[in-house]
């Protein structure tokens, strides 16, 4: 499989050519399966599935609204984000399947700098250990929780999040990692529309002596990926 580096691009401009990607593919365009490996200027985007009650206050700060799936998130420099454009019926493959690949990537990447991540149930995204302390992100107070009774997310920090879009087997959208970057902004919304939920990077979770640099985290992102989706 492929693995695109883009540099930093404007998050409209990715958004665009992975729909246009997708449409010609749709339209029976030959593409094969690609991960494209970006960072993107600030920028807040809204899956389908986000609420105005999770979004405070964005400053200067831009808000896009996507197609993906889940709620609203804050990608920014020193955030390796992969971009998953496949065909899940080729691979036999369903979106769940490829949300467990995708995670097990993460992991795998994150074990390369003595990080020990996991999943965390009804909550999707990768996370770390964090002793359990009062959240300091503040709540709106109004939250949602997704798909039923709310997970207990008081002891872990996240550190990546996922979000897909799938039409006719064709994905797009993808995970970010955060790597070495100002968390302040996640401050102001409810990661994922979690209330409190505290985030963490790379930088604050690696090994004694571990140099996170941007380029070198990304193209381990983008292996590890590949090698877990497979092909």
């Amino acid at each position: 499989m492929a693995v695109r580096r883009l540099g930093t691009t404007a998050y409209p401009d990715a958004l665009e050519a992975m729909r246009r990607f997708t449409r010609e593919r749709v339209g029976g365009q030959g593409h094969a399966d690609e991960i494209w490996l970006t960072d993107h200027p600030p920028v807040y985007t809204l899956g389908f599935a986000s609420r105005p009650e999770h979004v405070r206050e964005t400053g200067s700060i831009p808000v896009v609204t996507t197609e993906r799936g889940g709620e609203v998130t804050y990608h920014g420099p020193g955030q390796p984000v992969a971009y998953l454009l496949l065909d899940l019926r080729a691979r036999g493959i369903g979106v769940r399947e490829l949300v467990c690949r995708v995670e097990a990537g993460v992991i795998a990447c994150l074990a390369g700098y003595g990080i020990q991540a996991f999943r965390r149930e009804r909550a999707p995204g990768i996370f770390v250990a964090r002793e359990r302390t009062t959240a300091t992100a503040p709540s709106s107070g109004t939250a949602t929780m997704p798909r039923g009774r709310p997970p207990d997310l008081g002891d872990v920090a996240k550190i990546a999040s996922i979000g897909l879009k799938v039409s006719r087997g064709f994905t797009w959208h993808g995970v970010a990692l955060n790597g070495a970057m100002d968390l302040e902004p996640f401050g102001r919304i409810d990661p994922c529309g979690f209330a409190g939920l505290r985030m963490t990077d790379v930088r604050r979770e690696a090994a004694a002596g571990m140099d996170v640099r941007f380029d070198d985290l990304s193209e381990r992102l983008g292996a590890a990926l590949a090698g877990s989706i497979g092909g």
